[in-house]
C-alpha cells in the first residue's frame, strides 16, 4: 500500500524540479491550445508601423538616416497618436550625418565649412523626440561590463516584497545614444526571455539590470500612452513567491513571478498593420492613427528580428509586443495564476493515491479504464478552463503523475498477483499433479466439463504387506515412512513428466500424455516404471535392513486409447481416463503376486520402447476378460530375476519350446529351475507344465 504514496512522491518530486523535459511538454500542449483556438481579434488601439520588404524597396536600405526616423515621428504626431514605441535600437550614431560624411570625402574650404555647419541628423531626431510621447527600445544582455543605463522616466511603488529578487536579471544594457535617451518620453527593453525551445510565450514587464528594475517597451509605451508616471508593483502576500501584477496607470496586468504575462496570441490580421512608406507618403488618414499606441518594427527577414511563435513558424519581434498591448487594452488576458501549481499537485496527491490504490484493490482492465477516465477529465479540464476562462492549467504533470501511480501500482499488482499465484499453483500441486495444474493455467478454456479421446499410457504401483506393517509398528511411525516412499515414486514420476491420476492408500496412479499429448508415452511410462522399482527395491531393502518388514512394489504398465478430461458435476472436476485400458493396467498390477513377479507390461506399451531388455511372460486372459494380452517381464539390474544375466537367451529359447515341443520345454525350463530357484517365471511355466497345461495362455482366475 505504500506504492502509491511512493509514486504520488515521484510525481510531486518532478513537479517541483520541473525538468526540461516536462517544461517542453506541457509548453507544447500549451501552444497547442493557442493554435486550435487563438484568441479572436478585436479592434483594439494598437498599430505597428512596419519596415517591411515594401518599404525598404520604397524608401531605401537600411538603415534610414535618422532625419527620415523624424519625419516618420513627425507625421505620427501630427495625426494624434497616443505614444509611439520603436522596437528599433539606435545605438550607434547616424552615419548618414553631415559630420560622419565630413570623414569620408576629401572637401576644403567653402564647402568643408558649409557641410561642417549643417545640423546633426541625431540632434535634429531627438529634437524630434523631445515634444514627448516617443518610447525608444534598447537591448540588455546577460554577461558583458556595464554601460550606462538610459535615462529612466518613471518610479516603481512596490506593495509588498521588493520585485528585484524575483525578475529576470540582466548585467549590461545596449542603450540608446544619450541624446535620443534623454530626449525620449520614456526607454523600455526590447528583449524577451523565450523558452527553451526559442518560442516567445510571454512578454516581461519588468526586468532586472544590474541592481535596478527596468520596464519593457510595452510597459513604457502602455504608461506614456496613458500620462502615468509610475509602476505600481504587487507580489504575492505569501513569502517568496514572487509578483503577482503590475498596475500601470488604470490598467492592471497579471504576470507571472518573473513579471512577465503571457500572450495570448491571434492569427495575423492586415487591421493591426502599415506598412511604414504609406506613413511617410502620408497614404494613411490621421483619422486612423488618432489616439493610438503605435509600435514601430520590421518584418524584413534581412533586419533579423524574426521570433518562434507558438502557432506555429515566425512573426516579427513587434508583433509581440503589439499582441500584449491588444490584451490589455481589450482585457483578454491569458492566466497561469499563482495557485495552478497548487492545484496540480493537489489532482496528482488525489488523483494518485486514488488511481494506485484501485489499481493494487481491483483487476487490470477496470483500473486501466478508470484512470483513462480520469486522466480524459484531466485533459478536458485544461481545455475547458483555457477556452472558458483563459487559464492555463498543466495537463501534463497530474497526467503523468497518475500515470506513474497506476503504472507502478499495477507492476507491484502483476507481481503480487503472479506471486500468489506461484503460491496457489505450489500448492495445488501439492493435490494435483504440476503438469496438470501448467496446462490448466496455460489453457483455461478447457476447465469444463467433458473428455476427448486419446491414446495414454498407465503406470499403477502397489505396496504388498502394508496393512500388516501397520499392525506391527507405531502408525505415525508406519505414515512416515509411507509418506517417505510416496513421495519419492511421485517425485520419479513428475522427472518423467507423468500425470498424477490418483493415489489410493500405498498405491499409486500415474497416466502419461494427458492434458499435453507426448508422441513417445510409451518410452517415457516404461522408463518411470523401471525407475520407480529400482526406488521402491532400495527402499526397501534398507528399511528391512533396520529390521522393518516393508514390502515390495508391484507395478502394471499398459497403453491404450481412453476418454481424458474433466469429470464429475458442476461442484467439483476430476481430471481423469476412463476406459478399458485403465483398468487393464490396473489388473497388470494385481497379476504380479500371482505371477510372482514385480513388473508386468504389455506388448502395447513394449511396441514403442526401445532400449528395454524384457522376456515373455505370456498371452494372458486377465480376470473378466475373454482376449489374451500379451505381457513381458522387463529385466534391470537383477531385480526382477535375482542370478538372471542382463540378456536371459535361455529363457527365450525355453518359451519358445512351450508352443513347439512341450517335452522339450519341460526339460529346458526344469534345467533352469536347477540353476534359478528363484525365478518365479520358470517355476510358473514349469508347473504349468507339470499340470499339463503346454502353451503360454494363461487364464487368470483371479483380480
Amino acid at each position: 500500500m505504500l506504492v502509491p504514496v511512493l509514486a504520488v512522491s515521484i510525481g510531486a518530486a518532478l513537479q517541483l524540479i520541473d525538468p526540461p523535459v516536462l517544461q517542453t511538454l506541457r509548453q507544447a500542449v500549451f501552444d497547442q491550445y493557442q493554435r486550435v483556438h487563438p484568441r479572436v481579434y478585436q479592434t483594439a488601439p494598437v498599430r505597428i508601423i512596419d519596415i517591411d520588404e515594401e518599404s525598404l524597396a520604397k524608401v531605401g536600405q537600411w538603415p534610414w538616416p535618422r532625419t527620415r526616423i523624424a519625419e516618420l515621428v513627425e507625421r505620427l504626431r501630427r495625426a494624434e497618436v497616443a505614444a509611439i514605441g520603436f522596437d528599433v535600437l539606435f545605438a550607434e550614431p547616424d552615419r548618414t550625418s553631415p559630420k560622419a560624411m565630413l570623414d569620408l570625402w576629401d572637401l576644403s574650404g567653402a564647402t568643408l565649412r558649409g557641410i561642417a555647419g549643417l545640423p546633426d541628423h541625431d540632434d535634429l531626431f531627438a529634437a524630434a523626440l523631445r515634444p514627448g510621447g516617443v518610447v525608444l527600445g534598447f537591448a540588455v544582455e546577460r554577461e558583458g561590463e556595464s554601460a550606462p543605463f538610459p535615462a529612466q522616466k518613471y518610479r516603481y511603488v512596490n506593495m509588498g516584497e521588493p520585485a528585484l529578487p524575483f525578475v529576470h536579471p540582466f548585467s549590461r544594457a545596449v542603450s540608446p545614444l544619450p541624446v535620443l535617451s534623454a530626449a525620449a518620453a520614456g526607454n523600455g527593453v526590447l528583449t524577451f526571455v523565450p523558452d527553451g525551445d526559442g518560442v516567445v510565450r510571454r512578454v516581461p514587464l519588468l526586468l532586472r539590470l544590474g541592481d535596478t528594475l527596468v520596464p519593457s517597451l510595452v510597459a513604457e509605451v502602455l504608461r506614456v500612452g496613458q500620462g502615468a508616471q509610475n509602476y505600481l508593483v504587487r507580489t504575492s502576500s505569501t513569502q517568496g513567491v514572487g509578483l503577482t501584477e503590475v498596475k500601470i496607470g488604470q490598467f492592471t496586468v497579471p504576470t507571472t513571478a518573473a513579471g512577465e504575462a503571457w500572450v495570448h496570441f491571434s492569427r495575423p490580421v492586415r487591421e493591426r498593420t502599415i506598412p511604414a512608406w504609406k506613413i511617410l507618403a502620408g497614404a494613411v488618414p490621421d483619422a486612423e492613427l488618432a489616439g493610438k499606441l503605435v509600435l514601430v518594427g520590421t518584418s524584413a527577414q534581412g533586419l533579423m528580428d524574426l521570433r518562434f511563435s507558438p502557432l506555429g513558424g515566425v512573426m516579427p519581434g513587434v508583433e509581440a509586443h503589439a499582441q500584449m498591448l491588444e490584451q490589455v487594452l481589450t482585457d483578454s488576458y491569458l492566466y497561469r495564476p499563482a495557485w495552478a501549481s497548487s492545484i496540480e499537485a493537489l489532482t496528482i496527491i488525489i488523483g494518485g493515491l486514488a488511481l494506485g490504490t484501485l489499481a493494487l484493490m481491483t483487476g487490470a482492465l477496470s483500473s486501466a479504464i478508470v484512470t483513462l477516465l480520469v486522466i480524459g477529465l484531466i485533459i478536458w479540464g485544461g481545455w475547458f478552463a483555457f477556452i472558458d476562462h483563459q487559464l492555463l492549467l498543466d495537463p501534463v504533470t497530474p497526467t503523468l503523475g497518475i500515470f506513474i501511480a497506476f503504472t507502478l501500482s499495477s507492476v507491484v499488482h502483476h507481481l503480487s498477483s503472479e506471486r500468489r499465484q506461484r503460491f496457489v499453483k505450489q500448492a495445488f500441486s501439492r493435490y494435483v499433479s504440476p503438469n496438470l495444474v501448467s496446462h490448466i493455467v496455460d489453457h483455461p478454456q478447457e476447465l469444463e466439463l467433458g473428455g476427448r479421446r486419446q491414446e495414454c499410457s498407465f503406470i499403477f504401483t502397489d505396496l504388498a504387506g502394508f496393512t500388516s506393517l501397520m499392525e506391527k509398528i507405531d502408525p505415525g511411525e508406519a505414515v512416515a515412512l509411507l509418506n517417505a516412499y510416496l513421495d519419492e515414486m511421485i517425485s520419479i514420476a513428475f522427472q518423467h513428466n507423468g500425470t498424477l491420476d490418483r493415489i489410493v492408500g500405498d498405491a499409486v496412479a500415474i497416466m502419461f500424455s494427458a492434458p499435453v499429448q507426448q508422441p513417445d508415452h510409451r518410452q517415457r511410462a516404461l522408463t518411470c516404471a523401471i525407475a520407480m522399482q529400482r526406488f521402491a527395491a532400495r527402499y526397501a531393502d534398507d528399511l528391512q535392513a533396520r529390521g522393518i518388514a516393508f514390502g515390495q512394489t508391484r507395478i502394471g504398465v499398459h497403453t491404450g486409447e481412453v476418454i481424458v478430461g474433466n469429470f464429475g458435476g458442476s461442484t467439483i472436476f476430476d481430471y481423469r481416463a476412463l476406459g478399458d485400458p485403465v483398468n487393464t493396467a490396473s489388473r497388470l498390477e494385481s497379476v504380479n503376486k500371482h505371477l510372482g513377479t514385480r513388473m508386468c507390461v504389455s506388448q502395447a506399451t513394449l511396441s514403442g520402447c526401445t532400449g528395454i531388455v524384457t522376456r515373455p511372460v505370456g498371452r494372458l486372459v486377465l480376470k473378466g476378460k475373454s482376449q489374451p494380452l500379451m505381457v513381458f517381464q522387463p529385466i534391470h539390474d537383477g531385480l526382477e530375476v535375482p542370478g538372471a544375466p542382463a540378456q536371459d537367451p535361455e529363457y527365450a529359447a525355453a518359451y519358445v519350446l512351450l508352443t513347439q515341443d512341450p517335452v522339450a520345454a519341460m526339460a529346458a525350463f526344469r534345467q533352469l529351475a536347477r540353476t534359478r530357484p528363484a525365478d518365479p517365471l520358470v517355476k510358473l511355466h514349469l508347473q504349468r507344465l507339470q499340470e499339463k497345461q503346454t502353451d503360454d495362455l494363461i487364464v487368470m482366475t483371479e483380480k
